[in-house]
């Protein structure tokens, strides 16, 4: 079992509604560059990336580079995440 610290980390990764809805974003579309994350949320640029670098730190989000733009997808605890948020539903 992870320490109490480290479930912490994981839990304030998601603990924002901004994270939760980027992460059910890429849940749909898998892929997307901060660019398209931030047009498709009606968010600032600065925002979305503040937001994908605490989920990706928090581990439920990863990051492929392709060339010059970053494809992010929702990662294996990322997908654990969503499922335990759609049962509080």
């Amino acid at each position: 079992m992870l320490s109490f610290r480290q479930l912490e980390k994981h839990v304030k990764g998601f603990a924002n509604h901004r994270r939760i809805q980027i992460m059910v974003l890429l849940s749909a579309e898998p892929g997307l560059s901060l660019l398209d994350i931030a047009e498709k949320l009606k968010i600032n640029f600065k925002t979305a990336g503040d937001h994908t670098r605490r989920l990706h730190h928090a581990g439920l989000i990863t990051k492929k580079h392709r060339s010059a733009a970053v494809a992010h997808e929702v990662s294996h605890r990322g997908k654990v995440v969503l499922k335990f948020l759609r049962t509080l539903e």
